[in-house]
């Protein structure tokens, strides 16, 4: 593994996939499904002070995937180190039972990836961005190393699109929206902001936690008990707004913060320039 190329390199369909603006929509997408697990949601809700933090919490999500992705080895060691330091120290109380629980439990760590890394597949690729099925287990089997960067044994984490559903029809049963989960839905729909934003808030981000719920599969949108749209509207929607972010030039994108994608480039040379068609070669 070269330390400048970092974890993941310029030949993995993480780091095409990672450079595409719907990324950020699946990100949403991926608070929406986390959610549902009560005890996962809990944690957050205990420990977190995002309803005040919005955007806070986003770009930490953000440079977290960007200095795994696009950052050295040494850079992403260390990411995970900070995050496995952070969740260590944390707990949170069972809403159900009562009972206290470590947020690093493995269980609660494998969820919270596997909803992450699910919507970030589900939601690009349904957006038009080319992957083939065999790339699309690629990519999955290549997010065992971000697992274990958070704490996981790459072992009992899904590798392909088989082991993943398998993983979420296994996991159904304990889900829920529960009150805890209505506050994330709630919040996701209107942030707290700046009241000169809100006009913005109401015509951009509303646009995109729609898409992004809407883009949940049909078992989600029945516990939150919200319906959606069809799924080919969906998709067509996806598509549409895939085709709309595309269009802003990537080094026009790539400037907005945490500019991992920039570094690395600078680092490595402009050959590492994430594009879609590379993920073939």
């Amino acid at each position: 593994m070269d330390a400048e190329t970092g974890l993941f390199t310029p030949d993995s369909v993480t780091w095409q996939m990672h450079g595409d603006p719907m990324m950020w929509v699946a990100g949403v997408r991926a608070l929406y499904l986390q959610a549902l697990h009560p005890r996962a949601v809990r944690g957050v809700l205990e420990n977190s002070d995002f309803r005040r933090d919005a955007w806070g919490r986003l770009l930490r999500t953000a440079d977290f995937v960007g200095a795994t992705t696009y950052g050295t080895s040494e850079a992403a060691e260390r990411a995970g180190a900070r995050i496995r330091k952070i969740h260590s120290m944390l707990g949170a109380t069972d809403p159900d039972t009562g009972e206290r629980y470590g947020v690093d439990e493995p269980d609660l760590l494998l969820w919270v990836h596997c909803a992450e890394i699910d919507s970030y597949l589900h939601v690009v690729r349904r957006s038009g961005f080319p992957l083939t099925d065999a790339q699309a287990d690629r990519y999955l089997a290549e997010h065992r190393v971000s697992a274990r960067l958070v704490g996981l044994d790459p072992a009992v984490v899904p590798g392909d699109r088989a082991e993943m559903a398998a993983y979420f029809e296994k996991m159904r049963p304990r889900l829920a929206a529960g009150a805890d989960a209505r506050v994330v839905d709630d919040f996701l729909l209107r942030p707290p902001t700046h009241p000169l934003l809100i006009p913005a808030r109401e015509v951009l981000w509303r646009r995109v936690a729609h898409l992004a719920y809407a883009s949940l599969p049909p078992y989600a949108h029945e516990l939150y008990g919200r319906p959606a749209p069809e799924p080919a509207v969906v998709t067509r929607r996806l598509r549409a707004t895939g085709s709309l972010l595309r269009c802003v030039p990537a080094r026009l994108r790539w400037q907005l913060p945490p500019k991992h994608i920039l570094r690395a480039m600078a680092r490595l040379g402009p050959d590492a320039r994430p594009a879609p068609y590379k993920v073939g070669r």
